[in-house]
């Protein structure tokens, strides 16, 4: 038992020693994980020939043999010659480039994973193909580890070894075998004086000829047109209009880059001078469109100013979608990534509605008013405690001329709250005056005066007879009062007022000849003592009996 004893304890304290050893690593690193400082990513080494993007690399490499320097431009191939023989193959592949390789440096990507597209080889990108008299040939990049400088993208063995035979091929089609020595020796920036004359000679001279193709056509069209028409003072049209113009210019270069062997940098230069003046002519010709349109739209509505305040808003939305998109495809042809300038331009907007709130506040009132039709120029209205004429409905705010002859600027937004009495557009005007006759008029002069004014408006030219009504409507403090009522016919105020006026004349000579006449505010005082209190018919009244004579 003795001896079992202590084989149990070694047993225990054996345990407990590897227990301890399998937990002191544990501790140890979760103590050194709390207590080491946090290390940044080491960062990859920057190449300093840009061979760190498959498009850094052709720009580098085609950089280096226009300048001359093989030694340098042997750098960006992946070959096992040195020396003098990777100079050769260097200057060899710089000219196949510079013949062949389309001119779409936009397209090659500028990220150091490349492009990627066969998952099976990620470290290939097709930069471009070129045909041969053997087929087509895939200029390859590829990325090659090279250990402290780096992974970089050096011009594959693949496509070297094709380049010595299509060297053969392109070596005698260069166009500058075809200039004079000067303009092709001669630089200034590095770049041939004959590429620097077709800059600023040919494309204007282009230009110019585009613009006599187009005064010979309106020459020929306008002859035409004076000849069927016989009108000798016809004049020329325009035919071909500045954007049609433009678009035949970037038709011509991409037509003589056809046709013509340029150096790639060259045909890159005016392959993107063709598309920026293409998206340029096409911008200008859409503007010109939509202008064209909104003016058509006023013409078939010129009354309605607040009309062609929403079609100047609507122009100038469309014009503002067409240049940004233009804006939008210049930036992704350069390869800019424009996913993050829209979500930086949706977050811009929000931030400029928030601020601007009143303002579109009083924008979509005026583009509700002018869709309604609720105010037009020209209407003479009330609105809200102001009168006056409708001078100009904008799309922030309108303009009222009050009687004042003062100029008064109402938000859109708040007229869009308010009452609108528009008072221009009534089709009738409403005669209603109110006979006032004296008490002393007896009941056949009051006869009278009803059965004469309602023939006198029944038989009005410019009265509807069937609205007339002529009826005595209170027995008032001082008068007797007729209400008149009618709605006369008139081409404006000016005309009802001229109506009214002969209608109120001729009123008052009715009431005059039936020997009464128009009551006046006064009041009859009388002086009596105590006594019985007598109702004196002709005044309806109640009134003491005279004791005293009255004062």
């Amino acid at each position: 038992m003795a001896i079992l004893d202590h084989h149990v304890r070694y047993g225990s304290k054996l345990g407990l020693l590897c227990l301890l050893l399998m937990v002191e690593p544990v501790l140890h690193a979760h103590v050194n994980q709390k207590t080491a400082p946090l290390v940044a990513p080491v960062e990859a080494p920057k190449d300093t020939l840009g061979r760190s993007t498959p498009r850094g690399s052709v720009l580098g490499f085609l950089s280096a043999t226009r300048k001359g320097n093989a030694e340098i431009a042997a750098l960006y191939l992946n070959t096992p010659l040195r020396g003098g023989d990777a100079a050769i193959l260097a200057r060899q592949l710089g000219t196949v480039l510079d013949r062949r390789l389309p001119a779409r440096i936009n397209q090659i990507s500028d990220e150091p994973e490349g492009s990627v597209p066969d998952p099976l080889r990620p470290d290939e990108d097709v930069i471009g193909t070129i045909d041969t008299a053997n087929g087509s040939l895939d200029i390859i990049v590829e990325r090659v580890d090279r250990g402290k400088s780096g992974k970089v993208w050096l011009f594959s063995r693949k496509t070297l070894d094709s380049i010595p035979t299509v060297f053969q091929e392109v070596s005698g089609s260069a166009l500058e075998k075809f200039l004079p020595a000067f303009l092709v020796a001669t630089t200034v920036a590095s770049i041939p004086v004959f590429e620097w004359l077709a800059l600023f000679v040919g494309l204007p001279a282009l230009y110019i000829m585009t613009g006599l193709l187009d005064r010979t056509l309106g020459w020929i069209v306008g002859r035409w047109r004076r000849r069927l028409g016989h009108d000798a003072t016809v004049k020329d049209p325009q035919i071909l209009a500045i954007p049609i113009r433009l678009l035949l210019l970037a038709t011509v270069i991409r037509l003589l880059l056809a046709k013509v062997t340029l150096p790639f940098l060259a045909r890159q230069f005016w392959s993107t001078t063709a598309l920026l003046i293409a998206v340029a002519a096409c911008i200008w010709w859409l503007l010109l469109l939509s202008g064209s349109a909104e003016r058509s739209l006023v013409k078939r509505r010129p009354s309605l100013s607040g009309s062609a305040s929403v079609l100047r808003l609507l122009r100038r939305l469309i014009d503002g979608i067409v240049l940004f998109s233009g804006l939008m495809f210049i930036l992704y042809h350069f390869g800019i990534n424009v996913t993050a300038a829209l979500a930086g331009l949706g977050v811009g907007g929000i931030a400029v509605a928030l601020a601007a709130q009143k303002t579109l506040e009083n924008v979509i009132g005026g583009v509700s008013l002018i869709a309604d039709q609720a105010i037009r120029v020209g209407d003479f209205l009330n609105l809200g405690d102001v009168q006056g004429t409708i001078e100009e409905v904008g799309l922030r705010s309108t303009r009222l001329r009050t009687l004042d002859r003062t100029l008064v600027s109402l938000p859109n937004g708040q007229i869009a709250n308010m009452k609108l009495e528009t008072i221009s557009v009534r089709d009738k005007f409403w005669f209603h005056p109110v006979i006032a006759l004296r008490y002393e008029t007896s009941l056949a002069q009051l006869h009278s005066v009803l059965a004469n004014v309602r023939e006198l408006l029944h038989h009005h030219l410019y009265i509807e007879s069937q609205s007339v009504r002529v009826r005595l409507i209170r027995l008032g403090a001082f008068s007797l009062d007729v209400d008149v009522f009618a709605y006369a016919s008139a081409n404006d105020w000016n005309g009802f007022l001229e109506i009214q006026e002969q209608l109120l004349l001729d009123i008052l000579d009715i009431v005059e000849k039936a020997g009464t006449g128009s009551a006046f505010p006064s009041q009859t005082l009388y002086l009596g003592a105590a006594g019985s209190i007598n109702v004196d018919p002709r005044h309806g009244r109640r009134h003491h009996k005279e004791a005293t004579q009255a004062a």
